[in-house]
């Protein structure tokens, strides 16, 4: 019996299943992300996703804007695309309305633009690594990931701790290496909606989990606008320490900086700002045993 997924499999690259596990676990992304990330250009990168569309494996479409004209495509898994991805994972098949519910989702959904604004991050994160040797992003969680129970610790921790669900909302957790230095950071991508009052308080939740992992690793505040990032850096100042950095979106656009260069400032720092890998002194192991959760 002919199976059209083994059929397609055979057509799959290794950077096309890349790509496909990204928008199984992110969502949506557009061309523009995705031919930076992973592809020397953008015509190459378009005419593989019309491949992949083809193929059944991609869906796509294209926002209007508000002031006329339409944004890129952005792509989103079509179903066979998320059976594919299930089965190299060797998981369960996706539900047969699972793609559908999540194109919905993306093509009406508010938060469109904040889902965007983390996944280019990342996609920056990745496409300076494509062109920079001894750099790679070597692990990119979404929010979901990030909820589940254990998931930032160790086999080596207590059952307890193993068992501790995380009670901070990242938009997304990463792991950089460059030039043998590994650092994972968490990533809090601001868009000016809330108060800076609330971005402090979710410290609160970052605190409770390095004391209960045994381990410190940044926590990247992405902000909109340099002004914003200044009044946010006064009021984490004043607040209990932690590894903390900011950066501000207009100031690495102007400067032709993405998150891996020197973009980043701690509460403290005076001067010239440091580069990703700089921030490998922030991660810290608190003790040799993490203690078990209350």
């Amino acid at each position: 019996m002919d199976d059209p997924i083994l059929r397609v499999q055979s057509q799959v690259t290794a950077r096309d299943r890349v790509l496909l596990g990204w928008l199984y676990d992110h969502g949506v992304l557009t061309s523009f992300q995705l031919a930076h990330a992973l592809f020397p250009s953008l015509d190459f990168c378009q005419r593989r996703l019309r491949k992949l569309h083809g193929l059944g494996l991609v869906a796509r479409f294209r926002p209007q804007r508000p002031d006329g004209g339409s944004y890129p495509y952005h792509y989103v898994l079509d179903q066979r695309g998320a059976e594919v991805v299930a089965a190299y994972r060797d998981e369960r098949p996706p539900r047969r309305d699972h793609a559908r519910a999540q194109r919905r989702r993306w093509t009406s959904s508010r938060s469109l633009a904040h889902r965007l604004g983390v996944n280019g991050f990342f996609t920056d994160l990745a496409g300076y690594a494509r062109t920079h040797p001894g750099a790679e992003l070597v692990e990119w969680l979404p929010e979901a990931a990030c909820l589940r129970s254990g998931a930032f610790t160790s086999p080596d921790d207590p059952a307890l701790v193993r068992a501790y669900q995380p009670r901070v909302r990242p938009d997304g957790f990463g792991r950089w290496v460059e030039d043998g230095v590994v650092v994972p950071f968490f990533v809090e991508y601001d868009t000016g909606g809330e108060p800076l009052s609330v971005l402090v308080d979710k410290l609160a939740g970052y605190r409770d989990l390095f004391d209960t992992i045994g381990r410190m690793w940044p926590v990247l505040f992405w902000l909109h606008s340099a002004a914003r990032e200044r009044n946010l850096r006064r009021l984490l100042a004043e607040a209990p320490p932690l590894p903390v950095a900011t950066g501000a979106r207009d100031h690495a656009t102007s400067a032709g900086l993405c998150p891996a260069e020197a973009v980043w400032a701690a509460p403290g720092d005076v001067g010239e700002r440091r580069r990703l890998v700089d921030l490998a002194g922030y991660v810290v192991a608190l003790r040799d045993h993490p203690k078990d959760p209350a």
